[in-house]
């Protein structure tokens, strides 16, 4: 089955193309010296930074959401900066603004926290839709305006935002439209009793583990060419089409009872980022080229926050997992 989905062409395919993935063994390692379990969300980490996409990670306290976050930058020589979302933030906090300098007279721009390599938006429910939206536009355009002068963002810009899906006083909810401009919403869960007693004893011990810095901005951004060469058949493309279409139109895919379930499909956006996300999980297997099984593996993150439920769904305690799960299992496989 896999051969018949490489590519026949020599640029395109090849080891060459899977070399420049070089650079993932040892930040995932690193990662690992720190962060116990979690192999989804850091399997996640490594999507977001090699398809430049930015990641929503939602779970409840505790779950080491800002302390992977922050490992992951440790490990590359790059810029980071933490910006802690609280109910009083200002759009200027964030972006930067324009400062009078009496000397001579003249206003210059100071440049604010999101200019740098890699942003960890903590808490970003806790802005106020002011705050989330200039965030938002950033991630969307990739530069800001202050003063009238627009500022390019780092090529390797990329927004980590966590949130805390249980605590719901002082938080502003996320409109569909600006969650959409994330690449994939993680969600991530409790981890095991063996896990948990071994972050226990590491993170009790008389030296705590840091990560080292093993790459640099450079590696990632030739990682994300590489990402690009990645080939993918025209069957795959296709499969990747149906399983969107089929949260808009799912009579015409025979999945007629969970139409009463979908207030409103997925956005194209789902089918841009699930194309790219299937070709960086591919390059994280090793592979010059996709499989389904790469589009299934990853699709549930790309669309569980880009397809909204009816009322009628929520009723009866029908997620938009739970339907997305549904079109994987029912949309044929090529």
């Amino acid at each position: 089955m896999a051969t018949g989905f490489r590519s026949s062409n020599p640029a395109t395919a090849g080891d060459a193309v899977v070399r420049r993935g070089d650079f993932v063994a040892p930040v995932m390692n690193e990662v690992r010296k720190v962060i116990v379990g979690q192999e989804y969300l850091i399997n996640r980490l490594m999507l977001g930074l090699l398809c430049n996409g930015h990641l929503l990670i939602e779970g409840v306290p505790g779950l080491a959401k800002t302390l992977a976050v922050k490992t992951l930058s440790d490990t590359i020589d790059a810029g980071f900066r933490r910006i802690q979302f609280t109910p009083d933030l200002l759009p200027a906090d964030l972006n930067g603004t324009m400062i009078y300098n009496p000397a001579d007279q003249t206003f210059r721009a100071r440049q604010g926290p999101i200019f740098t390599d890699i942003l960890l938006a903590d808490e970003i429910n806790r802005a106020p839709p002011k705050v989330q939206s200039a965030l938002l536009e950033a991630m969307q355009e990739r530069q800001v305006s202050i003063g009238g002068t627009t500022h390019p963002l780092s090529e390797l810009f990329t927004v980590l935002a966590t949130q805390n899906p249980i605590e719901h006083e002082g938080t502003y909810r996320l409109p569909e439209a600006q969650v959409d401009r994330f690449m994939m919403k993680v969600v991530i869960g409790y981890p095991t009793q063996q896990d948990e007693r071994a972050i226990m004893d590491r993170q009790t011990a008389l030296t705590v583990p840091v990560a080292h810095k093993v790459t640099t901005p450079a590696a990632i951004l030739a990682g994300r060419a590489a990402v690009r060469q990645v080939h993918m058949d025209d069957r795959v493309k296709d499969y990747v089409v149906r399983i969107v279409f089929a949260t808009r139109e799912p009579d015409e895919f025979k999945l007629a009872e969970i139409r009463p379930w979908i207030a409103y499909g997925a956005s194209p956006r789902a089918t841009i980022f699930i194309a790219l996300a299937a070709r960086a999980h591919a390059f994280l297997e090793g592979r010059d080229y996709v499989l389904p099984d790469d589009v299934k593996a990853i699709a549930l993150d790309v669309m569980r926050h880009r397809l909204i439920v009816t009322y009628e769904a929520e009723a009866e305690s029908v997620t938009a997992e739970s339907v997305i799960r549904t079109v994987l299992d029912r949309v044929p496989v090529p």
